[in-house]
């Protein structure tokens, strides 16, 4: 029998120091949403989580970087489910050891245990929901959450989403529906009584209280990017019309940079300009990153550093970006706020 979402989180407690860290993120993330705190939010790192030291060494880099980027907020992709169209190795959570002995267990406290290490070391962290009962066992630790482009039409996650504390993107389908994503919004900050695993691993009727942090998440589709001016002002007609708050965020990886890593700086510098250009509906963006770029296939010697599934930009490559879009953004805020003052005077 496998551990319940209690005894796992009983033999792995969070610290009321990481608790009170973990609330301040996510509230940072919802004032950032609201346009109440002008940094952008950043969800960078590797496409996926699948060597716990280099991660680890991963986010020490990110870590120091934040306190040179005051302009924005960098939040740790920290993905442990790969959603799949077909075959392939489905994350850390199934498979912890790579070798398709698929121990589950383990997975689940090997996760634990390094977010619970990220909230020692003040690294916010982000991931996406696929599997709804892993939620029970890790998403005290997570301050930003994604519902997938392959599960967004999906009545469970769309319940799922309305049920987590933390603020939740939805990224378009992989046919570039923007309207199913929208649709998955309001329905998520709605509540729902539905059918779900409990904190005791029973089957038990679950009450939400809906998510109204719940947003839209451009990742480009079969039919090509979407992260254009144009399409941001569509995906801001969709979400008028659906009386939703006009925001969203860039993923500059996937189909947005057709999953070539060095596509994705052309997408985030067009990301940084439009904002500098004054649209304030653009909340944040999403990078792929990690130690090295490129990926490498999944087999028994593997490189240290490098992604097993999609393609990431190295970590000199992050680091110039990101201190590039903050010397931007920085400046455009010293503009604003000189304005502001001269107005007051």
């Amino acid at each position: 029998m496998i551990a319940t979402p209690n005894s796992l989180i009983e033999q792995l407690p969070l610290s009321e120091k990481n608790r009170t860290f973990l609330q301040n993120t996510k509230q940072t993330i919802r004032n950032i949403l609201n346009g109440q705190d002008r940094r952008l939010l950043l969800i960078v790192g590797p496409c996926s989580i699948h060597d716990i030291k280099g991660a680890l060494e991963y986010a020490e880099r990110l870590k120091r970087l934040q306190s040179s980027c005051h302009s924005l907020f960098l939040v740790m992709r920290t993905y442990f489910e790969k959603a799949r169209t077909s075959l392939g190795w489905k994350g850390l959570l199934y498979d912890p050891f790579l070798n398709g002995t698929h121990q589950i267990e383990e997975g689940l406290s090997i996760t634990r245990r390094f977010l619970i290490e990220l909230a020692n070391q003040e690294i916010p962290a982000a991931c996406e929901f696929l599997e709804p009962a892993f939620g029970r066992y890790i998403s005290d630790l997570i301050s930003w959450g994604c519902i997938g482009a392959r599960t967004v039409t999906s009545q469970i996650h769309r319940q799922l989403a309305s049920q987590l504390d933390m603020p939740v993107g939805f990224k378009n389908t992989p046919e570039g529906s923007m309207e199913a994503a929208i649709n998955a919004i309001a329905a998520a900050q709605q509540p729902h009584t539905f059918l779900g695993i409990d904190d005791e691993g029973k089957i038990a009727i679950q009450q939400s209280e809906g998510n109204p942090f719940s947003h839209l998440v451009l990742r480009g589709s079969q039919q090509g990017p979407n992260y254009s001016p144009a399409h941001v002002s569509l995906s801001f007609a969709h979400l008028k019309k659906m009386h939703l708050p006009q925001r969203v965020l860039i993923d500059c990886s996937h189909d947005n940079s057709a999953k070539k890593a060095d596509k994705q700086p052309q997408v985030f510098s067009s990301v940084i300009q439009q904002v500098k250009a004054g649209n304030a509906g653009i909340r944040g963006a999403m990078l792929e990153s990690y130690l090295f770029s490129k990926n490498q296939p999944l087999q028994q010697n593997l490189d240290y550093g490098i992604s097993i599934t999609d393609e990431c930009l190295s970590w000199e490559q992050t680091e110039d970006l990101l201190l590039w879009a903050n010397n931007i953004l920085h400046t455009e805020n010293q503009k604003i706020s000189g304005s502001l003052k001269c107005v007051t005077v």
